[in-house]
């Protein structure tokens, strides 16, 4: 019998240099118990989220522009973790970016206000690089401070993560940093864990479905 020729399975990305050991965005998630019926799972979900205000894109090259102003800000990256980028840093991240969603079916996302096509910040799932598993995180300018769309997307997030079949989900936050602790727990994720990082105490809270 003629055997035929298989295609290796592609190497899983590891997002370069970024954990969520920070204290402004929040992360962290797991596969727990996912796997390639998970990762196959999220292979075949749309990628595009709308919510009631939001719209919520994988990262493309037409970002790059509004990514470096986001990440060159000292306020929404001056504390976390590896602090403010380069232009340079901001393409590769990108890069990486696409291509965990394209082997992973799921990542970051840019959100933009649906009312005005504004730009606000990042949200979506990461890898984190300390062996916890995949991370939910949430980068918004600080003018979107009290209007409640860092909880919209993270909500966002995290359900997209559930039903592309990732049965737990984390995150980390600073024990100092209230704004996200708070957007956590709004979301139903309780806290599980704790550990310290760079002298800071981090809180995990998790999801699990």
């Amino acid at each position: 019998m003629e055997q035929r020729a298989t295609t290796p399975t592609p190497a899983l990305p590891r997002q370069r240099g970024r954990g969520n050991d920070e204290p402004s965005p929040a992360g962290g998630g797991g596969l727990g118990g996912g796997g390639p019926t998970a990762r196959s799972s999220a292979l075949h979900t749309p990628r595009t989220i709308t919510t009631a205000r939001l719209s919520l894109l994988p990262p493309g090259p037409e970002h790059l522009p509004e990514l470096i102003r986001l990440k060159a800000d000292g306020r929404v990256f001056g504390l976390m973790l590896h602090g403010v980028r380069t232009p340079d840093r901001t393409r590769e991240e990108l890069e990486d970016d696409i291509e965990f969603w394209r082997v992973r079916g799921y990542g970051a996302w840019s959100v933009f206000e649906r009312a005005t096509g504004d730009f606000l910040g990042i949200a979506g799932l990461m890898e984190r690089p300390d062996g916890r598993g995949v991370a939910l995180r949430f980068a918004l300018w600080p003018e979107c401070r009290g209007r409640g769309y860092a909880r919209e997307a993270a909500a966002a997030a995290l359900e997209f993560g559930h039903r592309a079949g990732l049965r737990r989900i984390i995150a980390v936050a600073w024990v100092e940093n209230l704004a996200s602790r708070l957007v956590l727990q709004d979301i139903g994720m309780t806290e599980c864990d704790a550990f310290d990082h760079r002298g800071r105490r981090m809180l995990v809270y998790e999801s699990v479905r």
